[in-house]
């Protein structure tokens, strides 16, 4: 007999469920996990939106609705024959979710009935452990496992910028050691978390821009990534907000006056906006790499670039999607490790009840990541609400002493916490 789940299921365009189903019998190809996190990523709002229009999601989505959710972190219950030699139950994991399996473009959380984040369990299919796809996880935490996923698209945008040299065709890949960088949004989770590795990264930029309009999510960025500890790390970390210029133009002027009007060596856009990216192109010093990291929905967004500093100055462009396996192992490594800290993406915390809302209202909700903790009931909260909500609450009360003490952030006490709270155990024998 199988075992029982409850998970957020896409059935069609825009809808999304919190279906209660007997997952299938076990075979000697899969595993059994419990999910204990999963953190909200934007495509999975744009999945949502699309249903089965969307290039990883099935047709068949009314006979055969996916769990959606792809930042996965939990434990491994139960293992098939095959792959008893190389899991043990009780062991931590994170997922690696493009797969590319054979050419397919099956990715848990988009196109797999029994298997993604947003749900209590999951059946692992072979594909993902003949791909070690399933990653182990020695960190303290789930969250940040959860969040290796988005940490490691961003390593990822950094690796695939590259400069030239006017001496040799060869390109030299990733950002320009000691160089100027800067980045446009970076108040959001995903542009957060660039500072983050920007400053804590090797052999980067000497300079990092911090750039957002929002004087809010600025003075967040401040706190939680102090410009004195990217001092300790030999970067010169600067925030700044056009806003406190008169118009555009100022602020462009201000920002190219930090390099002595050199311009940069590499850029990143974390916002589809069109005069943003034309900013960045102003922006560019020679052989500078514009990297446009945010997905657009909108298949005709355009944006005027200068052409001749492409012939003369070399400036150039990227984009990219995703992760592959060296950049997760990375993030595992430098979050395990605590050289970074993606928890100053999270700014929400919620149960699995509250997920489909969260998703399909994804722009609408401010913040950043919001992260759903699968076993538990919860609405979604913003951590910045803790302590008012802690006069009446016990459980909100010990989370705000515990994020206080964390620059407001999330932490492991916190999960501890929690945890506690609703009973959650770890660790547990289950039989299919």
């Amino acid at each position: 007999m199988g075992v029982m789940t409850k998970a957020v299921r896409l059935h069609g365009t825009k809808d999304l469920r919190l279906d209660e189903f007997e997952l299938p019998d076990l075979k000697d190809d899969e595993l059994l996990i419990k999910v204990l996190t999963d953190s909200i990523c934007m495509s999975t709002y744009k999945l949502a939106q699309q249903g089965a229009n969307h290039t990883r999601a099935p047709k068949n989505l009314e006979e055969h609705p996916v769990i959606v959710g792809h930042e996965i972190a939990g434990v491994i219950v139960e293992i098939g024959k095959k792959w008893q030699h190389k899991y043990k139950k009780g062991q931590k994991f994170t997922i690696q979710p493009a797969l590319n399996y054979k050419g397919s473009n099956a990715t848990p959380g988009y196109s797999y009935e029994f298997f993604g984040g947003e749900t209590m369990y999951a059946i692992v299919p072979p594909e993902v452990m003949e791909l070690d796809c399933l990653l182990t996880y020695e960190g303290e935490s789930f969250f940040d496992a959860s969040l290796t996923e988005p940490v490691a698209c961003v390593i990822a945008g950094f690796k695939r910028n590259y400069h030239t040299s006017n001496a040799s065709h060869e390109h030299d890949m990733g950002v320009k050691k000691d160089g100027r960088l800067v980045i446009l949004g970076a108040g959001g989770p995903m542009g957060l978390e660039a500072i983050d590795y920007a400053v804590h990264m090797e052999n980067g930029a000497k300079m990092v821009v911090a750039v957002d309009t929002s004087t809010d999510r600025l003075q967040r960025a401040q706190k939680v990534l102090p410009i004195e500890e990217a001092q300790k790390a030999g970067v010169e970390l600067i925030y700044h907000n056009p806003n406190d210029w008169k118009d555009p133009q100022e602020s462009e002027a201000a920002l190219l006056a930090l390099t002595k009007g050199q311009g940069y060596d590499d850029i990143f856009v974390y916002a589809p906006i069109q005069p943003l990216i034309e900013e960045a192109a102003h922006l560019l010093g020679e052989d500078g790499c514009l990297n446009f990291f945010a997905g657009p929905m909108d298949k005709e967004l355009s944006a005027v670039i200068n052409m001749y500093d492409i012939h003369y100055k070399r400036t150039h462009l990227v984009g990219y999607s995703g992760s592959v396996m060296e950049d997760m192992l990375e993030a595992i490594r430098l979050s395990s490790q605590g050289i970074l800290s993606p928890t100053v993406m999270i700014t929400h915390i919620g149960g699995l009840n509250a997920a489909a809302e969260t998703t399909l209202n994804l722009p609408k909700i401010p913040g950043g990541k919001k992260l759903i903790y699968t076993h538990i009931d919860l609405p979604l909260t913003a951590i910045a609400d803790f302590e008012e909500l802690g006069a009446s609450n016990e459980l909100f009360k010990k989370l705000a002493v515990a994020c206080k003490n964390h620059r407001d952030c999330w932490n492991s006490d916190a999960e501890k916490i929690l945890f506690d709270h609703f009973g959650i155990r770890i660790e547990e024998e289950k039989s299919c």
